[in-house]
């Protein structure tokens, strides 16, 4: 029994240190360094911002389209492992090529990071769909809550590596560097991963005549004939990729709102990020309780409008402290988000399925979660032209046509909260448990 436990804890701890090294790359690429370091330097002005949004979208579509084929295959050969460690292999070596990307080199620029993306999202299919499998259903809240504060970890160790050698030299070379060294933090932190997880699904045979690519698209047309069977698994669906449009958008255009409102540099915006995820574990601890105690949703709701507040704060804020404290309210509420919306998927997946319906979830989500990045860097793009168009200075229409811009966000998180209302946790839940007790294992 103490064997088994110990196991256990150490199959966890790897789910964590994975976590810990992708959450780097979020980190860095994503919100601090490569997101303001894309639209200010390699691109500049208003259309950075755009083509910023496209690549994302990119990134999202193609992630959303492979995802439901590569959970199933993973379910039915048992090889989950295997595919995370490509996607996130492939992750890791775009990242460290954005070295080479330079002031004017947009196509590149745009290439690597959604192939970079694509690995990273694609990924996250499988290290989700783990979930299951390292806790039981009494752990998953737990378990989740505490991969996402010790991955909020990792970004903060790494920011603090990048901030000590921006702050010690000048120039662009060192912010390439940056993209080196995260890639690097993120395979040493895949290792334990590698060694310590062993594949609990039982890889089942092809028949004669079959290939994974059929099967994957049959498995597919059987998933969504079934899926309407999990009503709240479909409205709970529903409300996420409403509300993650939003969350998308106020995470991907972070570092931008800074540089462009404020004028923040890039010192500031590692330090701003350092603080947001300072305050994402505090989150994922405290809304881990909450989701414990008080049930997933009723955390899940508390966290979204406490997300909403903190995105209406930054339309009303003009000042750069002001942006700080709202910065540490939203990363908070942010990793409750992430981490209940995680949480609520492992609850309602039946059993043996986790991956394919993490892939479908995953389909479903990302190929429609473009929409809010794409929105919000349109939006920006086109008000800022209509406002210079009418006499303002650009440095102003900037400002204002981003401001302008951070309604789309408010109005993807309220949407998503009201969709989420309709969602019935306990009967979700339930429905799982019945699976569960039927004898399937995954």
């Amino acid at each position: 029994m103490k064997n088994e436990k110990h196991k256990s804890n150490r199959e966890q701890w790897a789910w964590y240190f994975y976590d810990f090294g992708n959450s780097a790359y979020a980190a860095v690429v994503l919100l601090a360094i490569y997101s303001a370091y894309f639209q200010g330097e390699v691109v500049g002005g208003s259309d950075g911002t755009r083509l910023w949004g496209i690549a994302i979208g990119i990134a999202m579509v193609v992630a959303g389209i492979i995802s439901p084929i590569l959970g199933t295959i993973a379910d039915h050969s048992g090889k989950k492992k295997p595919l995370l460690l490509a996607m996130t292999s492939l992750s890791i070596i775009f990242t460290a090529l954005l070295f080479f990307v330079e002031k004017g080199s947009v196509f590149t620029g745009m290439l690597f990071f959604i192939l970079a993306e694509i690995g990273y999202r694609g990924g996250q299919v499988f290290y989700n769909s783990l979930l299951p499998e390292i806790a039981t259903q009494k752990e998953i809240a737990a378990v989740s809550g505490k991969g996402w504060a010790i991955g909020s970890a990792g970004g903060i160790l790494c920011l603090v590596i990048v901030l000590g050698l921006i702050l010690s030299f000048e120039g662009t070379f060192v912010v390439r560097l940056s993209f080196v060294i995260t890639a690097i933090f993120y395979a040493l932190s895949t290792i334990p991963l590698v060694f310590w997880i062993k594949e609990k699904a039982v890889p089942k045979s092809l028949e004669v005549g079959e290939n994974y690519l059929g099967l994957a698209i049959r498995k597919l047309k059987k998933t969504f004939k079934s899926v309407k069977d999990y009503k709240q698994f479909l409205r709970f669906m529903l409300a996420y990729l409403i509300y993650n449009d939003g969350i998308l958008a106020a995470m991907d255009f972070a570092a931008i709102l800074g540089a462009v409102l404020f004028g923040m540099e890039q010192q500031q915006l590692i330090i701003f990020m350092i603080i947001v995820q300072v305050f994402s574990v505090l989150g994922a601890y405290i809304y881990a309780l909450i989701g414990e105690r008080f049930g997933f949703k009723r955390g899940l709701i508390q966290s979204l409008l406490l997300m909403i507040a903190a995105v209406v704060g930054i339309y009303f804020n003009s000042g750069l402290t002001g942006f700080f404290i709202i910065g540490g309210v939203a990363g908070f509420a942010l990793t409750g988000v992430q981490s209940l919306s995680r949480t609520m998927i492992g609850a309602f997946a039946p059993p043996g399925q986790s991956a394919e319906f993490f892939g479908f979830f995953g389909m479903v989500g990302r190929t429609s979660s473009f929409i809010g990045p794409f929105v919000f860097g349109y939006l920006a793009d086109k008000l800022v032209d209509f406002y210079a168009m009418q006499g303002m200075i650009l440095a102003e229409a900037e400002i204002l046509g981003h401001k302008q811009a951070i309604i789309s966000i408010v109005v993807f998180l309220v949407l998503g909260l009201i969709l989420l209302q309709r969602v019935n946790e306990e009967e979700g839940r339930k429905l799982s448990i019945v699976e569960d007790t039927s004898g399937s294992g995954d």
